[in-house]
């Protein structure tokens, strides 16, 4: 007699909750990058007053130092067990810190914090635009690049001084390569290690440019000011990003980073008082979509790459 019983598959098909677990993911590393622009922006207005008083160079450097002993007393980095490539990719990205910092901090004391994160935005932008495979994927960068074009923008022209546009143009060379070795670097190591390293290696890099511009004389106040501060920016942005860069491609990262000229020109409003034109809102409503969109677009592709081939009966 013939056996009717009906047996599970030896490779069962993923569960309903698979793609939507992976949309999840991504959606929830969405929210770390928001939260990540977040504290960089309102932490850089913040920073206003204490780089007016002491310098940008010595005040990112000590904001450096405080986030890197901070993160390696938490994390407690194995430095005996690393290899050299190892090494070598956590020193690439803490020097691609390092830049970036130095040059965006700099940059804020001669222009606008909006313009300057609208300009810091082409890094991020170019990762995202150069990883490209769909012609209609391009819509985002070019939308959300006409939103930072708005934002450069009042009724008096274009905004900035030649010098911190230049700096800022540094910025954004140092974020492009942040990003991707972010993403290589927290593929290489476990937790929070990667970053840990690659903060003492900022600090290290970035020690020259504070000391000199300090006359090697750090002010108490200033120690104490850049404490708080480092919290806000590096150290809760750069594990934010860490983490999100975990479940998302650099590209969509990249893109997703085009809301940050929006909350920069909010946290200068808010914080600095800086003012908000048409312009700038538009500018900040077309950023905010491309934003939007990038994520959508994100979540959208990620039950495809989960889907396993069908069973074979």
């Amino acid at each position: 007699m013939q056996d009717t019983t009906i047996k599970p598959a030896l490779n069962p098909a993923p569960s309903a909750t698979t793609p939507l677990k992976t949309g999840n993911a991504a959606a929830g590393a969405a929210l770390l990058c928001v939260l990540s622009m977040s504290s960089v922006q309102f932490g850089a207005a913040l920073s206003a007053p204490t780089m007016a008083a002491y310098g940008s160079l010595s005040t990112t450097w000590l904001r450096l130092c405080w986030a890197a002993l901070v993160l390696a007393l938490l994390v407690r980095p194995r430095f005996l067990a690393y290899s050299r490539s190892r090494w070598l990719a956590a020193g690439a990205l803490g020097a691609a810190m390092a830049g970036m910092t130095l040059c965006f901090f700099a940059a804020l004391q001669r222009i606008p914090l909006g313009l300057a994160v609208a300009i810091d935005f082409l890094g991020p932008l170019a990762v995202a635009t150069f990883a490209v495979r769909r012609a209609r994927a391009l819509l985002w960068p070019v939308l959300a690049i006409a939103g930072v074009v708005l934002l450069a923008r009042d009724r008096a022209g274009w905004i900035g001084e030649p010098l911190g546009v230049l700096l800022a143009f540094g910025a954004a060379l140092g974020w492009g390569s942040y990003i991707v070795l972010m993403k290589k670097t927290g593929k290489m190591f476990e937790g929070l290690e990667g970053l840990s390293v690659s903060l003492l290696a900022a600090a290290l890099v970035a020690a020259p440019f504070g000391l000199a511009e300090s006359g090697v004389h750090i002010a108490t106040g200033q120690i104490a000011a850049t404490a708080g501060l480092a919290l806000l920016v590096p150290l809760l942005p750069y594990a934010l990003e860490m983490v999100a860069l975990r479940h998302m491609p650099a590209a969509s990262f990249g893109i997703l980073m085009s809301v940050e000229p929006a909350i920069g020109a909010l946290a200068g409003f808010v914080v600095l008082h800086q003012p908000m034109g048409l312009l700038q809102l538009v500018g900040t409503l077309l950023v905010v979509t491309a934003s939007v969109g990038a994520v959508v677009a994100m979540r959208q592709a990620a039950p495809r790459r989960s889907r396993l081939p069908p069973t074979v009966a």
